[in-house]
């Protein structure tokens, strides 16, 4: 009989398949990661607590009322409904006004109750005509509210 021992193979873990395989996960997350790429508008949003801003500039005001109707302030200080209440109808009346001008005061006047989309959709129209310079318009507080 023959009783020899044989020799023991050394047991040995490679790390490196599975660093490789943990590199190419990471690499396929971040390949398919979806970044949330959102339309950035340049606003300039007023303080309640100023002081008024003089009339003395031209400047394009939108009223927005409860309903989520569109009306542009004439100069007659009234404002004046468009024709067509829809985006395309807000954004006819904005080039006849504002004409290649993009650089005057663009200032959006919501009432407190108008649904959100409405002065939203409002926002997106006036960033793809150009203007810059968009504002929104506050209310003062009352005195006897304020204590």
């Amino acid at each position: 009989m023959n009783f020899h021992r044989r020799k023991k193979e050394k047991v040995d873990i490679s790390l490196t398949p599975m660093i490789d395989a943990v590199f190419l996960l990471l690499i396929f997350f971040m390949v398919t990661t979806t970044f949330n790429h959102e339309a950035e508008l340049k606003i300039k949003l007023p303080e309640a607590k100023g002081a008024e801003q003089s009339d003395a500039d031209k400047k394009i005001v939108l009223v927005i009322n409860a309903a989520g109707e569109y009306a542009l302030l004439g100069e007659d200080g009234n404002p004046h409904e468009l024709a067509k209440q829809n985006l395309e109808g807000l954004q006819d009346a904005l080039l006849k006004l504002a004409g290649q001008d993009h650089e005057m005061p663009f200032v959006i006047s919501a009432d407190g109750k108008t649904p959100h989309q409405a002065v939203i959709s409002a926002l997106d129209v006036a960033s793809e005509l150009g203007f810059s310079h968009i504002t929104f318009t506050a209310k003062q507080p009352d005195a006897s509210q304020a204590e």
